[in-house]
């Protein structure tokens, strides 16, 4: 039986120097190569949460993920797959000031070169096609991104056994785990707001979140279960504030509501309804999906979409 896959998590940290897209490479100490940020997935840990873990620990630098850019699969000299998850990372002014870099055992040095350059830098042919997926993003005018993030709640109390009104159902425990192992990966995107239905197995599942980043929850029937079903709910123009803030956004909702909401984003950016959106869609408990958009023209459409898991 051949050994398990090796699995990493990096991102491509970029900023605008005079004008102009520069991205962020390593030079490391022990290897002498110079390569994209990245490292292995710590027990426990979600893809997302160690691209943020290892950027921070190798660069010193806070990142909040934009978009996937893709995978890299590579034989290592023991003959171990890795499998490398990359996202883009848009490196602000703040971040490069509270940077706590300095050259150690690991890294050896930072630099921040041209697209073009770094072409010509990598020491590897997998880490120069993954420049060359966000040069693509950078050539078609997409690199400042924002993500809507549709929720489905944590597992919940079923309908029969519970007496009160359907919006007053309780997580389970299993619901409740739920609610707090999302919170790392979530945290990944720092999103800006919390949106969530009324009902209490929705609010729940986001408090976590809440607690953890300070964001206020705003409940609003706008996406419950209750409205939907008497046609009364309001996405639509939920949504389109959503859109307009350019602001990463978390949506709780329900099962029921999550197909309304993601086709909703399609409308509002005009996007062409595809199968993928339905894919988007269909969600488990405490699963979620992360819809990127561009900042500066949401109108062009759904760049990206990915959906996560908790592992219960």
């Amino acid at each position: 039986m051949s050994d398990p896959a090796v699995y990493a998590a990096g991102a491509v940290c970029w900023r605008l120097i005079d004008g102009k897209v520069h991205v962020l490479l390593i030079h490391r100490t022990v290897y002498g190569d110079v390569t994209i940020p990245k490292g292995k997935v710590d027990a426990g840990e979600t893809l997302p949460q160690t691209a943020v873990r290892e950027i921070e620990e190798e660069t010193g630098l806070a990142v909040a993920l934009g978009v996937p850019l893709g995978v890299s699969t590579y034989s290592l000299l023991n003959g171990r797959e890795k499998i490398v998850h990359y996202w883009a990372a848009e490196i602000s002014a703040g971040a490069i000031q509270h940077s706590t870099f300095v050259p150690n055992g690991e890294v050896a040095a930072i630099e921040w070169v041209t697209i073009k350059k770094a072409r010509t830098y990598l020491s590897y042919t997998p880490d120069v096609d993954i420049i060359d997926a966000f040069a693509k993003l950078v050539d078609t005018g997409v690199t400042r991104t924002f993500a809507l993030i549709a929720l489905r709640h944590g597992k919940a109390v079923q309908p029969g056994t519970w007496d009160g009104p359907d919006c007053s159902r309780p997580l389970t425990e299993r619901g409740v785990k739920q609610a707090a192992a999302i919170v790392p990966t979530i945290t990944a995107w720092q999103p800006q707001r919390i949106v969530s239905s009324t009902a209490t197995r929705c609010v729940t599942t986001v408090a976590p979140l809440a607690a953890a980043t300070g964001i206020q929850i705003k409940r609003t029937e706008r996406y419950s279960q209750d409205a939907f079903e008497q046609g009364i709910a309001d996405v639509r123009s939920g949504i389109g504030k959503r859109v307009r803030s350019r602001k990463t956004a978390v949506i709780c909702s329900h099962g029921p509501v999550l197909p309304e909401i993601l086709h909703e984003i399609a409308l509002a950016t005009g996007t062409t309804h595809g199968a993928y959106i339905s894919d988007a869609a269909s969600l488990n408990t405490g699963s979620f999906s992360v819809v990127h958009l561009s900042s500066d023209n949401p109108s062009a459409g759904i760049v990206a979409i990915e959906t996560h898991s908790p592992a219960l």
